[in-house]
């Protein structure tokens, strides 16, 4: 069982804008020291003093998650001041509109290099910590496009397929070991963040989050409870469920749905600004919420079911790991 979140100190990158800050804020208010990572040094040193000023605890640590040895410093700049970490979070993303024809390759590599290559080095660099700290808990921000992919977004898709199965392949190799490190992947599905203002943008119009549109919040909440009680997987907003399910169940018929909708359904009416955090980091102060959405959806039944429901699967998982740990030679 992991430690409660009040005792518990958690790395968040991705942590100047949207999801990343939205978490970072929902931990300290339960407790947790946080340690607030991103490339965006004026985000993060807002973030921390509106944790600051409401009683939390928190350090901003700028952070490239594509650069190895900025993750070890990461590594040894939360150990330092805090003296563990237990749960690590990996959120960055990046995102970039348009058809496979109109995007650069050279938008596609760096849309990996964040989005996948950096959750990898970003884990590599916390297991160990996880490990010392007597084992704790690793959260990345997938999406339900890992599930299903959407048309005029295919490096982002592609990239979060990739970030899926990557988890999935480090939770079983350490059951395998028996390391006392639990691996959760987190699924949102549209959510009102600034990330539709800081994709890249070849369409011509500004991206929009298919609705429903859940709150930011929402999804902080799941990472807050995956922090304590860590789960398999779980995908935020009941809107998942129709990706998910159109993906198992028939999805050669989601493929005629999206190429019939999937425009509408990610483009607005506003001009793209032609701006993106590609290559720069966040801009200004850093928020939450995007400036797109009058309204979000800040409940969803079917997530707080999933990220409390233990599948059999999960637990016999579990099980596994702790046998290979007792099984293990002593020192």
């Amino acid at each position: 069982m992991a430690k409660a979140v009040k005792d518990q100190v958690v790395v968040v990158l991705g942590a100047s804008s949207g999801i990343g800050r939205a978490a970072a804020l929902a931990l300290a208010r339960e407790g947790a020291a946080v340690v607030c990572a991103s490339r965006g040094v004026e985000a993060l040193q807002s973030l921390v003093g509106q944790i600051s000023a409401a009683g939390g605890r928190a350090i901003a640590v700028p952070t490239d998650i594509t650069d190895p040895a900025a993750l070890q410093a990461l590594v040894l700049e939360a150990e330092a001041r805090f003296g563990r970490v237990d749960t690590w979070v990996n959120g960055p993303g990046v995102s970039v509109y348009g058809t496979i024809e109109q995007i650069p390759l050279e938008d596609f590599r760096k849309v990996v290099e964040v989005n996948f290559l950096g959750h990898v080095a970003a884990s590599k660099a916390a297991l160990p910590a996880l490990r010392r700290a007597g084992g704790g808990t690793l959260i990345g921000i997938s999406s339900v496009e890992g599930v299903r992919s959407l048309p005029l977004h295919a490096p982002y898709t592609a990239s979060k397929f990739a970030l899926r199965s990557f988890y999935d392949a480090l939770r079983m190799e350490l059951a395998q070991g028996g390391d006392p490190v639990a691996v959760t992947t987190i699924l949102p599905a549209g959510i009102g963040t600034p990330f539709w203002e800081h994709s890249r943008n070849y369409t011509g119009s500004m991206s929009k989050p298919p609705p429903p549109v859940y709150a930011p919040e929402r999804v902080a909440a799941t990472i807050v409870h995956a922090a304590a009680h860590p789960r398999r997987e779980v995908a935020v907003g009941g809107a998942a469920v129709g990706f998910i399910l159109g993906q198992r169940l028939n999805p050669a018929l989601t493929d005629l749905v999206l190429s019939l909708v999937g425009r509408s359904a990610q483009t607005s009416e506003r001009p793209d600004n032609g701006t993106d955090i590609l290559d720069t980091p966040t801009p200004g102060p850093g928020q939450v919420h995007g400036d797109h959405v009058s309204h979000l959806v800040r409940r969803s039944p079917f997530t707080a079911l999933a990220e409390r429901f233990v599948r059999p699967g999960e637990a016999l998982l579990a099980l596994r790991a702790r046998a290979a740990r007792r099984a293990r030679p002593a020192g």
